[in-house]
């Protein structure tokens, strides 16, 4: 990223750590990673040149900070802006993303589709690996499938593990993600029948239909992720209490968890939600032209 590119950022937001990068995505509610049509809406355009991630050095930035930001709890991270690019969002404005979209046809589950969906619905989340191998494809065609699946809100990252190598258990950027619905992150959407259900993803109760997330102590932090090793050796994956458990949550009739008001969902139509995303877009990116947001949108 260069000087230029940073001194053109009209927000005067500067994101110089995590908790910077955190604030700033709280403030903006919904913003692309990467730089884009849409001029200094980016966290890269606000991080400054010697924070950023370029591979020509040791510094992580936003690439390592992204992790604390998913795990901070209530924050959406995934590939589903500019038609498939990767984006956060607060709750509040990703659930208005997904009432939009998944009113729309074009933005159905196909066939691979709802086979990764059955697996999360069964397992709690999935990996890339998984992915792989459950429709026997390679990295490319499983990524594709994953990718399509964020645009069309249907999965998230539901966490992101830092993996340490060698006998110094060195860190050097590399990360293993987990996928999990979006309900289990932000809440669901009322009133629609569907994959966000009633009473959960299997309209039971709960994501496994038995009692919680998954019900017995794994992915909830009882029994962690592997509750032994994890994926840093230490104690669990990434020492925290696994994919999609970050936020302990009581458990009410059914086995699904209670949601706060301010999380059970828009509650008006997706046009709505449209207007809504729209108006709030160009509050917070004046360059934002409402034929950018449609193209952002999707």
């Amino acid at each position: 990223m260069s000087i230029d590119k940073h001194a053109g950022n009209p927000f005067g937001v500067r994101v110089v750590n995590a908790e910077s990068m955190l604030r700033a995505i709280r403030e903006m509610g919904i913003v692309p990673f990467f730089e884009n049509a849409i001029p200094g809406y980016s966290i890269e355009e606000m991080t400054p040149p010697e924070f950023w991630f370029d591979g020509d050095s040791d510094t992580l930035g936003p690439w390592d900070w992204k992790v604390d930001c998913v795990q901070s709890g209530d924050v959406a991270y995934g590939k589903f802006l500019w038609n498939g690019k990767a984006a956060f969002a607060t709750a509040q404005w990703y659930r208005e993303l997904m009432n939009y979209r998944r009113s729309l046809p074009k933005y159905e589950p196909d066939a691979a589709g709802r086979k990764i969906l059955d697996y999360v619905d069964a397992n709690g989340s999935i990996a890339s690996k998984d992915i792989r191998r459950l429709l026997g494809l390679k990295k490319s065609g499983a990524d594709a499938a994953c990718a399509r699946l964020q645009m069309q809100c249907r999965l998230l990252v539901g966490d992101i593990a830092r993996v340490y190598r060698g006998p110094d258990l060195h860190y050097v950027g590399w990360q293993l993600a987990t996928f999990c619905a979006p309900e289990g992150i932000v809440g669901g959407i009322p009133d629609q029948v569907g994959y966000d259900g009633i009473g959960g993803y299997d309209g039971k109760g709960g994501y496994d239909g038995k009692g919680g997330y998954d019900g017995k102590g794994g992915y909830d932090g009882k029994g962690g992720y592997d509750g032994k090793g994890g994926y840093d050796g230490k104690g669990g994956y990434d020492g925290m209490v696994g994919p999609c458990g970050k936020r302990p949550r009581l458990l009410g009739p059914g086995g699904f968890p209670f949601v706060d008001e301010e999380e059970q969902g828009p509650g008006h139509s997706p046009e709505e939600s449209y207007r809504l995303l729209n108006a709030h877009i160009q509050s917070v990116a004046p360059a934002a032209t409402p034929a950018l947001i449609a193209k952002m949108l999707g």
